[in-house]
């Protein structure tokens, strides 16, 4: 992706949700297998071996397929669907995007607290505004996001948010521009179709 904020052209696999029907690239979706024993069991990292089952990152998408028994279905055998899939999912999800803004920090292209952050959206040098969806709504109204879709976002706790620092709580953090700023949107976007805040949907798209 440019600085701009415009896609680049990019070869991006399709997959057809088992749940909608609907064909989009495989990033807006989460895979799944089906182990040894026939269980059901979620590959956010897309590396588990065997035909994958693909469903959109959406919260209403994954309780219907549980529900209407949608991966036997697609998987064409018997198989077992813990009824913890979806919070399993949502699990898997947030480890990935903490262990993603911890890394971006490492590299130099995370930053955390109000002033930092402040002055590199200032500066026009973040990609991405992160606040702690448990944070002061106060506080957070004086920051604003970058810009364009998924620049901003509301799906990690404080606490969550501050363990990608290194801190007991982080309310406030910006990503810089690059490849690894770019999935770590992607899988935030994945998380806020997925997470439930306050007894509802998270907030993952642009304000």
């Amino acid at each position: 992706m440019s600085r701009g904020g415009k896609d680049k052209s990019r070869d991006d696999p399709e997959r057809r949700c088992i749940a909608t029907g609907e064909v989009q690239p495989k990033r807006g979706l989460i895979r799944f297998a089906v182990s040894p024993d026939g269980v059901v069991v979620p590959d956010v990292l897309e590396k588990l071996p065997g035909r994958g089952i693909w469903v959109a990152a959406d919260r209403a998408a994954l309780e219907t397929a549980m529900k209407k028994g949608l991966f036997a279905r697609a998987a064409k055998q018997t198989v077992i669907v813990p009824e913890t899939l979806v919070a399993d999912v949502e699990t898997l999800l947030v480890r990935r995007l903490i262990d993603g803004v911890s890394m971006a920090r490492k590299a130099g292209r995370a930053i955390a607290g109000y002033e930092k952050v402040r002055d590199w959206l200032g500066k026009e040098d973040a990609r991405i505004l992160f606040q702690a969806s448990d944070g002061s709504e106060r506080g957070k109204s004086k920051l604003h996001a970058p810009g364009g879709r998924g620049s901003y976002f509301e799906v990690l706790t404080a606490s969550e948010l501050g363990l990608s620092f290194g801190r007991e709580r982080v309310i406030h953090a910006a990503l810089g521009f690059g490849g690894l700023t770019e999935r770590i949107r992607e899988d935030a976007i994945r998380l806020s179709g997925v997470r439930e805040v306050d007894g509802g949907p998270a907030t993952g798209k642009v304000k």
